[in-house]
């Protein structure tokens, strides 16, 4: 038996080996998080259900959760909401909510967001259920770790869009993890890299919030596959390598971080609502708004130098709505440099003669070919001078993580708006700093 023909690792007596094998066995083994890891994992769940909860107040996602009542009725409300849901469709609204103002969190090396649709399931898993926050933080790091390999090995060629493929196997774990146990989240990974999904880049570029909704699909497959490894379905081993085989065409085995790392450390969350790659140059052309002598009323071009898979991923111009606006370079530099901020309110007045659209058909993109990492190089001229920043580090990243008073910030800023002041803090105390012996539920009814 040789790759080609097995799509995995042969062991010596011929069994074919998982990628996930040792990972998972280091998880199960996994009894208590690491203060440090349980303090991430605190905040991760923290700011993903801010966005959650600022996401469901847009229309669009209220409509979605009317629509998703047809088939998912139950009694899962969120905080905010008044749409009844059973678990599984309360995670799929949760997930396209989280997603919907791009200001959820992410991994670099993964090249994608694997707690996006993680937090939603476990907390609509929860809500019915005895499972305490530490229960739930296991499980949700538990999903993480398993989501950034998934990550890694699953690389999405051009044309492609990350979310909803490769996160199904996030959810698996995590729900695996939380309702029936460690002995379950192998089978459960398993069984949703046999059906992993692949979904287009096309919405994005057309506009289409339909894109949003890949999170739910993920959501809704990794619940999928952690009810069939609760039901005793086995799966064969290592389907992961056999997809990355067969759709990918990948030639050799996938390389992933190894059991024992614990790859959420170096988890980012997002300071600025958009893409992460579109960072770099919205933290540049902030600290040029900032000099003394700049006046953006004398701005004659703008030029913006930055790595090829943001200028790929990230190369809309001329957004005419907010999801293209949330994929553009170009959009958020001039978005920053107008309103000194890239939030949600950045996408609401996107007509063609706003100061942001003018602004940004200014800005002239180019791939700087000796970029490795992630950063920008921003260029402003006003004719009397030109402002010049290069960003290699944004917080967040690795080397300069998100304080704990800014995730707090920015949980009161996009919560604050749907349940008030003291609803939201009492939310963020109970996740920050809440004994970790008392049920996940509570936070139902401490956001009423």
């Amino acid at each position: 038996m040789d790759f080609a023909s097995s799509g995995g690792r042969v062991v010596s007596d011929g069994r074919v080996e998982s990628t996930f094998t040792k990972i998972v066995s280091w998880l199960a083994d996994c009894e208590a998080l690491p203060a440090d890891i349980d303090a991430k994992a605190r905040l991760l769940l923290l700011d993903t259900l801010g966005c959650m909860l600022a996401g469901l107040r847009h229309p669009d996602v209220v409509q979605f959760g009317y629509a998703l009542q047809r088939a998912f009725p139950g009694d899962v409300i969120w905080p905010g909401s008044n749409i009844a849901l059973g678990a599984a469709g309360g995670a799929a609204l949760g997930a396209a909510a989280a997603c919907w103002d791009e200001a959820c969190e992410g991994h670099a090396s993964a090249h994608g967001r694997p707690g996006l649709p993680v937090v939603p399931s476990l907390l609509a898993l929860a809500a019915d259920r005895d499972a305490s926050l530490a229960d739930l933080l296991l499980a949700l790091v538990t999903g993480y770790e398993i989501g950034v390999r998934a990550g890694q090995a699953w690389r999405i060629p051009a044309g492609l869009h990350v979310d909803g493929s490769w996160h199904s196997l996030a959810v698996a774990a995590a729900a695996a993890r939380l309702t029936s146990g460690p002995d379950k989240i192998q089978p459960a990974i398993e069984a949703a890299a046999c059906q992993i999904p692949a979904s287009l880049y096309l919405p994005v570029a057309a506009g289409s919030v339909v894109r949003n909704t890949f999170a739910s699909h993920a959501a809704l497959l990794g619940l999928l596959s952690a009810a069939a490894a609760e039901a005793g379905f086995d799966a064969p081993a290592d389907a992961l390598e056999e997809a990355r085989f067969r759709v990918l065409q990948a030639a050799q085995p996938a390389q992933v971080a190894p059991a024992g790392e614990w790859t959420i450390r170096d988890g980012y969350l997002k300071p600025f609502a958009g893409v992460r790659h579109t960072h770099y140059g919205v933290e540049a052309a902030l600290r040029i708004r900032r000099k003394p002598d700049f006046a953006l009323k004398n701005v004659r071009a703008i030029r913006l130098r930055t790595y090829e898979e943001a200028a790929r991923y990230c190369g809309n111009r001329a957004p005419h709505t907010a999801i293209q606006a949330q994929f553009s370079l170009s959009y958020a530099v001039a978005a920053a440099l107008v309103l000194g901020d890239l939030g949600p309110e950045a996408y609401a007045d996107m007509g063609a003669g706003s100061a942001i659209m003018r602004l940004e058909k200014t800005i002239s993109v180019d791939v700087d070919p000796r970029r490795v990492r992630r950063g920008a190089d921003l260029a402003v001229d006003t004719g009397a001078a030109v402002f010049t920043e290069i960003v290699d580090v944004v917080a967040g990243d690795p080397e300069q993580p998100m304080r704990v008073e800014d995730v707090k910030s920015k949980f009161a800023r996009y919560v604050e708006p749907a349940l008030g002041v003291k609803r939201a803090a009492a939310l963020t105390s109970f996740f920050l700093e809440g004994d970790s012996r008392e049920p996940a539920r509570n936070c139902f009814a401490i956001a009423g």
